[in-house]
Order: C-alpha cells, then sequence, then structure tokens
C-alpha cells in the first residue's frame, strides 16, 4: 500500500515502529506530487534537496519524519514566499514564521510552498500569476480559496497536513470542496509571526488534514503564546489528541433555524441531515437553536477584511494597480468604499456579537452548519469573464464562514458526505473561544463512526 494512504496518526506509528522509514515516506511524497501536480497545480516551490537532507537525520519529535507542505505566506529565511502575487515573487525572508519553527522542531520534513489565491484575498482558488489549481476530485472544478494549494494537496495525498489560513472562511472552504478536515482555531490561539497579513483582526493561522485526529496532530505543535506576537494569547493547551478519542455521549449540538439553511443544494442538506442522524447514533442530543441574526456578523466581516486589506497594500496597489491580477485587485479597491464610521461600527460590534452569539448557544457545545450551500463550482464559471452570475456566485462561497472570523471562535470543517456528480460535501462545528478540544471530541467521534474522510479522489 501506498504509504501516503495512511493518516498521520498511522503513519507516525510505523515511523516509531521502524516499518516506514522517514526516506522512504519522502521518496513516496516526491514520487506522487512529481506524477500527479502537473494535472492539480498544488505546489509553487518544492524543497526536495533540503527535505532528503533532513529525512537523513530527522529532528527527534512527535512529528518527525512526517512530510507536510504549506501555503506560500510563511516565511522561510532565505527563501521567497510570493503570496500568490508576482509583485512579491523575488523578495527573499529574513525570518522564519513562528508556526514553521515549531514543526521543524517537532521534526516535521517541510517540502516546499503550496500554491494559493493572490495575496489570500479570493475564494476561487483562481490565480492568474500561478495559474488555477484543480480540483483532485474532478479537475475542471474549483478547490476554492485561499488555501486552495494546501487542500488539493491533502486530498491528492501528496502530503499528510498543511498550514493554511482563514480570514472569510479559506481553511474550511477548501476542506469542504475537497473533502478533507480543516481547523479555523480560536483566534489568538496561533501564532502569526512571520505570515503575511491580510486583515490584521481577522487572520488565523490553522491545519488542514484528512481527519479530525490529524488536525490535532499539527494543531498541538503549533499553538501556544508567541513574544513575536502580542495578539497569540497564553492561554493554556490541552491535549488536543486525547480529545479526538473522548467520548460525546451527552454532549449537545445545536442546529441554527435560519440563515445557514437557506437554498441549500439536494447533497449539501442531504448530508446535514444525515450527519444529524449520525450524530445522534452517537449519543449526542442535538436541538434547534436560535442564534442572533447572523447577516450583520457576515457583513461585518466583509468589511474589516475589505478596509485591512486595502490599508495593508494601498500604497502598492495605488503605484502598481496593473501588477495584481483583476480579480484581486477589484477587491482591494472595494475597501474605498467603506468609511472610517463603517470600519468602526464593525469593530466595534464584534465584542457585543460574542456575548449575544455566546449566550444563543450557552446550552450546547458546538453549533453545526453547512460551510458553503453547494458543491464545488466548475473552474470556468467561478473566473473573471465568467458570465454575470460569476461575482454573485463567489459571494455566495463564503457567506456561511464569515461569522464565526467576525465572532473569532474557532470552526471545524469535515467531509460528511457527496453530492452532485461526486464531489464531496462537507459541514462545519462552530465552537465557543478556545474550546476546540469539543470540535475535535465530535468529529473524531463521527469518523470512526463514518467513512467520509477515508475516500480518495480518483486522481493517481
Amino acid at each position: 500500500m501506498n504509504p501516503l494512504c495512511l493518516d498521520i496518526p498511522e503513519a507516525l506509528a510505523a515511523l516509531r515502529a521502524g516499518s516506514l522509514t522517514p526516506a522512504a515516506l519522502l521518496e513516496a511524497a516526491l514520487e506522487r506530487i512529481g506524477r500527479l501536480d502537473g494535472a492539480i497545480n498544488a505546489f509553487v516551490r518544492l524543497d526536495d534537496a533540503a527535505a532528503r537532507a533532513r529525512a537523513q537525520a530527522p529532528a527527534a519529535g512527535p512529528l518527525a519524519g512526517l512530510p507536510l507542505a504549506h501555503k506560500d505566506m510563511f516565511l522561510r529565511a532565505g527563501m521567497v514566499s510570493t503570496f500568490g502575487s508576482r509583485g512579491f515573487a523575488h523578495t527573499v525572508a529574513t525570518t522564519t514564521a513562528t508556526v514553521l519553527a515549531r514543526l521543524d522542531a517537532a521534526g516535521a520534513l517541510d517540502l516546499g510552498t503550496l500554491h494559493m489565491a493572490e495575496l489570500a484575498h479570493s475564494s476561487t482558488g483562481h490565480n492568474a500569476f500561478l495559474g488555477p489549481v484543480h480540483n483532485p476530485w474532478h479537475t475542471d472544478h474549483i478547490v476554492g480559496g485561499s488555501s486552495s494549494g494546501p487542500a488539493a494537496a491533502v486530498a491528492a495525498r501528496m502530503v499528510f497536513a498543511a498550514l493554511g489560513s482563514d480570514t472569510g472562511g479559506s481553511i474550511r472552504m477548501p476542506a469542504h470542496f475537497t473533502g478533507i478536515t480543516g481547523l479555523k482555531p480560536t483566534q489568538g490561539l496561533v501564532s502569526r509571526a512571520g505570515t503575511m497579513p491580510l486583515s490584521f483582526s481577522l487572520d488565523t493561522i490553522g491545519p488542514m488534514a484528512r481527519s479530525a485526529a490529524a488536525v490535532a496532530a499539527v494543531l498541538q505543535e503549533i499553538a501556544g503564546p508567541d513574544p513575536r506576537d502580542p495578539t497569540a494569547e497564553d492561554h493554556p493547551l490541552p491535549d488536543y489528541a486525547a480529545a479526538v478519542d473522548a467520548p460525546v455521549d451527552g454532549r449537545v449540538i445545536g442546529v441554527p433555524e435560519r440563515f445557514y439553511l437557506d437554498d441549500l443544494s439536494p447533497g449539501v442538506a442531504a448530508a446535514l441531515e444525515a450527519a444529524i442522524t449520525g450524530f445522534e447514533r452517537l449519543g449526542v442530543a442535538v436541538r434547534r437553536v436560535r442564534l442572533p441574526d447572523q447577516a450583520p456578523l457576515s457583513a461585518g466581516q466583509l468589511v474589516l477584511v475589505a478596509s485591512e486589506a486595502l490599508s495593508q497594500h494601498r500604497d502598492k496597489i495605488l503605484a502598481e494597480p496593473d501588477g495584481f491580477e483583476p480579480q484581486i485587485r477589484n477587491r482591494l479597491l472595494n475597501g474605498f468604499g467603506y468609511s472610517a464610521q463603517d470600519y468602526l461600527a464593525a469593530a466595534r460590534g464584534r465584542g457585543a456579537a460574542l456575548a449575544a452569539h455566546l449566550a444563543a448557544t450557552e446550552e450546547v457545545d458546538a453549533v453545526l452548519t453547512p460551510v458553503v450551500a453547494f458543491e464545488a463550482p466548475r473552474l470556468e464559471d467561478t473566473d473573471v469573464g465568467g458570465g454575470p452570475l460569476a461575482e454573485a456566485l463567489i459571494r455566495r462561497m463564503s457567506r456561511l464562514m464569515r461569522p464565526a472570523n467576525y465572532l473569532g471562535v474557532p470552526a471545524l470543517a469535515f467531509p460528511a458526505g457527496f453530492g452532485a456528480g461526486g464531489l464531496p460535501v462537507g459541514l462545519q462545528l462552530v465552537g465557543r473561544p478556545f474550546d476546540e478540544m469539543a470540535l475535535l471530541a465530535l468529529v473524531g467521534a463521527f469518523q470512526r463512526a463514518s467513512e467520509h474522510h477515508l475516500a480518495a479522489p480518483p486522481i493517481g
């Protein structure tokens, strides 16, 4: 069996037992990347020589010998991170992102950098500079963005896990479209030092992998305070791996009565109903919850990200507007449409919105919703020039994920079935601040009782 078909816990067990060596595992990964990535376009840079050198004497640690790769927004000293943009394609980093340094210390093998939407500011995965990422399930469909390369690489079994970022759904959306598991952590759980900023009040860094167990293994190594990032909170770290195996009998999940259930495709609606039944069979109580109006939260996230992304790149886009692909340039320029009053209202409203959300969900451990209301669209329907409905389709794609970003709460996307054309369908559990344990426990139990996360795309 191809060792890349193992999940992280199984691969680590084989490495520790000596039945699999880091070098053999790395060569299997490199062979698969070489064979498949021409059709998928997940990798920006492959650091095979450096990975081979490390594989000969991997550092001791919880992830020793495990091949990973990461979104091309995490700095590594001496290397270029393009941020998915031709405007940054020649800038050599002088520092290494904290999350990469922590994975290095855990013994993981970094294979290189993965495709992303330009400046992490698009939900489709289209990129005029790098070309589009193709969905391993159906290569004429999108992967979703902005963490498109990580999702495709993990789904295609080229790497075991990857780091992405989530400012408005950029981990969870591609996880939904490719049938993998992806965590947007609580705001402040994971350091952002040495990473490309998009929206300083919303950006989060999280793992993308095949299962809750794999996500937990990576989260354990990257979470925690960091003197380089004052927004990384000094919060006690639990044993995330232990949560995955914890019993869930007696836990309670809430399903919203509105907003999240609007205009679902038949495949997404069926997956939601099947998941409710599945959780109930595990002894989890599922009840309807009435959340505060989610539309203002979704709108507030748009105001914050538009204003802060423009602030981040204002000088460059005004000086070199043709240096950005049209879709990203237009999204950045949208920030000029919001006033200072709009921005302050959105920023000030977050505390009250979180308090109202916590009050409405005080009797449940998590809220279960779709990630996106439909399966992965086709590439041609979501690109610039994709027709009059393209922009409306793109805006709908992130609608159900924005509230969790605005609130700063954790959300875990996980595969829950298949819809039209055999495309994957994901759902998300939205939790309380710093209670990733509840989400990992619930999804861990769900995945022990189902096989959606084990399904591999037909490519390769």
